[in-house]
């Protein structure tokens, strides 16, 4: 007798760039009984978040989509916010991603016991699966700095990732910015462009990279649109870049670190005529120890006259402004925060319990980790989708999300083949995976000596240390050896196909 196959139920948790992907994916694999619960009304994930002025990626256009579904209509060589999110729209309406969702619906408690995920949302609805998909994202709980005096500022106040439209900023208002990370360099141009007078609160500089953003004219988006292999040697050139160069360079491969050190310096020394102010914005950490930001408009508009870098640290904020500890305050209308985002949450703050109850703050309390950063102890038939030791260097988290998705599916499919119902990381594979990343951070940018967002709070980068190529190929097949599986024979005839 031939065994049945079987069409799980599955719940994606977001519909961003991952949840959109998995929904395709999924039903491509013929798995038809999925539920997408979605926090928002719309999709789009973090570019439907962040609409910051001057909000761009900084990946390369072509590269930035996915591989089925190409986009000829790029404006720029790296994409603008509101196109992106224009682009999400498209793929989730052309695929039909949307009849699945449930939007403005948060997932507030997901549970495992005996086979089957309970889970449920902010509307009251509860849901039954068989699997689990979290594609939350990785930055999206906006980070917001302890200062002291911060709740007395009677200004217009927010963080960049909850832009208040509604204030209007023209030549007459002061504007504070905190932080000088990837948003900033990329908002605060912009905010300088206003005729503000803008005040840039720096507590540590960043290395920045100029890379051509040129834009594409409407008869090159023509010749994409007629012939798609333009727009492929788009895509794999800015590949071939990020894989060769820019990966391998944050990853300690001699020749592409030289390189990259070279480029950012001479960038910040061609760029900053003025020595004083070049100076303060010299980075004491090697390159690619923080992420180096692809910036060609922060060094020009740093230098403008209604620009000024604060080096000196933030006393306290104060209900008009900014005192800092050289005795100065800082006058201001405007308070903009770009402080970035608090990395290790992922799927939290949901209440997410797996096997015995156990809860993922306490699967995490001495150690945030994960097998292959999808897979947990405890929480069978689910995966973190960019979990920690996923960002590649600079490299393409979409690109990411398809690898991840291809994986899923296999998982997948072992178990609509009955080989088992219930598959979870053995947890000396976790250690072992974890001891094998932190042996390969030797070396690379990210032990450079500075703090930034990639630190967990034992000091260890969450990142993937060896190049791009290897990720993939360690991820084309999953590893049994390294899971452990368990059949029940009662549930071998459900949801048969």
């Amino acid at each position: 007798m031939t065994a049945t196959i079987r069409n799980p139920s599955v719940v994606i948790i977001g519909a961003g760039m991952t949840g959109i992907l998995m929904t395709i994916k999924l039903r491509n694999a013929g798995i038809t009984d999925i539920v997408v619960l979605e926090k928002k009304e719309s999709v789009g994930g973090t570019w439907r978040e962040n609409t910051y002025p001057g909000a761009a990626c900084d990946v390369p256009s072509h590269m930035y989509t996915y591989s089925f579904e190409p986009n000829p209509n790029w404006s720029h060589f790296f994409a603008r916010g509101p196109e992106i999110r224009k682009y999400f729209e498209h793929v989730a309406n052309k695929y039909h991603v949307k009849r699945d969702i449930r939007f403005n619906e948060a997932v507030t408690d997901a549970h495992y016991d005996e086979g089957k995920w309970t889970v449920k949302s902010s509307k009251g609805n509860t849901y039954h699966a068989d699997f689990v998909v979290c594609a939350t994202g990785i930055l999206h709980h906006p980070k917001f700095p302890d200062i002291q005096g911060i709740e007395n500022f009677k200004g217009k106040m927010f963080h960049t990732a909850q832009w208040d439209h509604s204030v209007n900023i023209d030549k007459n208002t002061k504007v504070g910015v905190i932080g000088t990370g990837s948003t900033a360099a990329q908002a605060i141009p912009e905010l300088i462009n206003t005729g503000a007078d803008v005040s840039i609160f720096q507590r540590t500089p960043q290395w920045l990279m100029n890379l051509p953003d040129f834009r594409f004219s409407d008869a090159m988006k023509s010749l994409m649109t007629t012939f798609p292999i333009i727009s492929k040697i788009h895509r794999n050139t800015g590949k071939f870049f990020l894989e060769h160069v820019f990966t391998k360079a944050v990853t300690g491969h001699f020749f592409q670190k030289h390189f990259l050190q070279f480029m950012c310096k001479a960038n910040l020394r061609l760029s900053i005529k003025d020595k004083i102010l070049r100076e303060k914005l010299r980075p004491d950490y090697q390159v690619g120890c923080k992420r180096v930001i692809i910036n060609s408009t922060f060094y020009k508009g740093i230098q403008k006259e209604n620009a000024h870098l604060i080096t000196d640290a933030i006393e306290c904020i104060t209900e008009t402004g900014i005192q800092t500890k050289d005795g100065k305050h800082h006058d201001l209308d405007v308070l903009v925060l770009s402080t970035g985002f608090n990395p290790f949450n992922f799927m939290r703050p949901m209440n997410l319990t797996g096997r015995n109850n156990l809860h993922i703050d306490k699967a995490w309390d001495k150690k945030i980790k994960a097998y292959r950063s999808m897979m947990l102890p405890d929480y069978p038939n689910f995966f973190l989708m960019l979990g920690p030791n996923t960002p590649i260097g600079n490299f393409s988290v979409i690109a990411m999300s398809e690898v991840q998705g291809d994986y899923v599916v296999k998982m997948i499919d072992k178990w609509r083949n009955n080989e088992f119902d219930e598959f979870e990381a053995k947890p000396e594979a976790i250690d072992e995976f974890n001891a094998y990343v932190k042996k390969g951070l030797k070396g690379t940018s990210w032990v450079g000596g500075c703090q930034s967002w990639y630190l967990d709070p034992d000091g260890d980068p969450i990142l993937w240390p060896y190049t791009w190529g290897r990720w993939v190929k360690e991820m084309q097949e999953p590893q049994m050896q390294h899971i452990n599986t368990q059949s029940f024979e009662h549930t071998h005839s459900k949801h048969a196909v």
